[in-house]
């Protein structure tokens, strides 16, 4: 599919590439560099992908963020400020023949024309597509863009993407999206300009809040609010926070379940609780909540965390996790996020330990590495005829016939300490006690 076909002509007005009952979203695509919001850390004067799209010397490029970013946009401003052929194909309905064709059209094209090649979902393209365009922008033939919501590192192929540079995309500030909004408002020609529209500020923080950063979902809900709030007796148009409200009911936060930003959130969720951060650790887990995570996904890595993090610095941790997983299978959702919220505020204020797992690290690395111990003759199990003519069990001391229940005698052949309990919490006890009863190791 050529550029004329997805973009029209390349001409200086975006309205007569679009008819006038195109999305607001797409009449208000930026025409220039300076029309685009946001993106300052790439767009930004003297920044890496302004200057390649200023001095024409675009390279292969993956445009990585989540929706509504402008990763489209950015394309549609190659097609524009590029001299090179421009062809776009989506990965969702292009194939093989389609990229084979393109590519065959490059390589004629390119004694004359440099030809970007631009591909939307590029993630959606299977390896054995993604490997048809390797020969081709190895060689110069065609300078791929792609397009993803996906972590390139994960869903394009390695040795494609050390040939291409990548550009992160982040979702748009509030600054940017209001600006962004008040442009259509104001815009004659693309926008509504040429109505009367009075949007109060309170209403536009509203719609851009709800957008979570998308830009397209901003322009859809304003476009919303515009044709169905009838114009007041002077003939205008008011947009209050009431009808922002009703022109996005519910906000979409944007989270894929099982890709970066599924792995990110929990990643920001486990932190928090790690770092006693209970006000952190509630936010991200009432977003995930929100957002359709599964409940026993959340309260398996709880689970881990509960030895992992805090472990004997408060027993009870585990215990209350263990308790919060049945409970949330018991009673599921929507009230299951109440029992969650009191387990995430009560393993994030609790003191943190890491000593036991540690010690079973620790222990599992000598087990790997270092010859195997064997058990010791006074340890070996006794309960079994012939065990004593062996030898088994001669020599065990048992602690309960000796005061405080503690005796002194081997365990292993090469003594070594595994577990460094803290002084934090519970376990504070135990590191008193250990250390009373391990031998003392001379000063250094």
């Amino acid at each position: 599919m050529d550029s004329e076909d997805l973009f029209g002509e390349d001409k200086p007005s975006a309205s007569s590439e679009l008819s006038p009952n195109a999305p607001l979203a797409a009449r208000m695509r930026p025409r220039t560099l300076d029309e685009v919001v946001g993106q300052a850390h790439l767009l930004g004067e003297g920044k890496l992908l302004r200057r390649t799209l200023q001095a024409d010397r675009l390279v292969s490029a993956i445009f990585y963020g989540p929706p509504g970013c402008g990763k489209t946009t950015l394309a549609r401003l190659i097609s524009r400020l590029s001299n090179a052929h421009f062809v776009a194909v989506n990965a969702v309905t292009s194939n093989v023949a389609e990229l084979r064709k393109a590519i065959e059209d490059a390589r004629r094209r390119a004694s004359k024309q440099r030809t970007v090649l631009f591909v939307d979902e590029i993630h959606r393209f299977n390896k054995a597509q993604q490997d048809v365009l390797m020969p081709d922008v190895e060689n110069g033939t065609i300078i791929l863009v792609g397009a993803t919501t996906h972590n390139p590192s994960f869903s394009v192929n390695g040795p494609l993407l050390s040939r291409s540079l990548l550009f992160e995309l982040r979702p748009l500030e509030e600054a940017d999206l209001i600006k962004l909004l008040k442009r259509a408002i104001a815009d004659p020609e693309r926008g509504y300009g040429h109505l009367k529209i009075r949007a109060d500020e309170d209403a536009l923080r509203h719609l851009v809040g709800m957008a979570s950063g998308d830009a397209r979902r901003a322009l859809n809900s304003l476009e919303v609010a515009v044709l169905t709030t009838p114009k007041n007796e002077a003939g205008v148009i008011v947009i209050d926070l009431g009808a922002a409200e009703e022109s996005c009911q519910r906000k979409v936060v944007y989270y894929d379940h099982d890709e970066d930003y599924h792995y990110d959130t929990i990643s920001a969720f486990i932190k928090s609780v790690r770092g006693s951060d209970p006000d952190a650790a509630v936010y991200w887990l009432a977003k995930m909540l929100y957002a359709g995570e599964d409940p026993r996904f959340i309260v398996r890595r709880l689970l881990i965390l509960a030895s992992e993090d805090i472990g004997n610095a408060d027993p009870q941790a585990l215990v209350l996790a263990s308790a919060g997983m049945h409970a949330v299978e018991f009673v599921g959702m929507p009230e299951a996020q109440i029992i969650l919220g009191q387990l995430v505020t009560y393993l994030a204020s609790c003191p943190k330990s890491n000593a036991s797992y540690m010690a079973i690290g620790n222990a599992l690395e000598d087990v790997k590495k270092e010859p195997a111990q064997e058990v010791p003759q006074h340890l070996r199990d006794t309960h079994y005829k012939g065990a004593a003519r062996l030898g088994h069990g001669e020599g065990y001391l048992y602690p309960h016939d000796y005061p405080g229940n503690v005796v002194k005698q081997s365990y292993m052949p090469q003594s070594k300490q595994y577990y460094f309990p803290t002084e934090n919490g519970f376990e504070k006890k135990f590191h008193d006690l250990l250390n009373r009863l391990r031998p003392q190791k001379p000063a250094k």
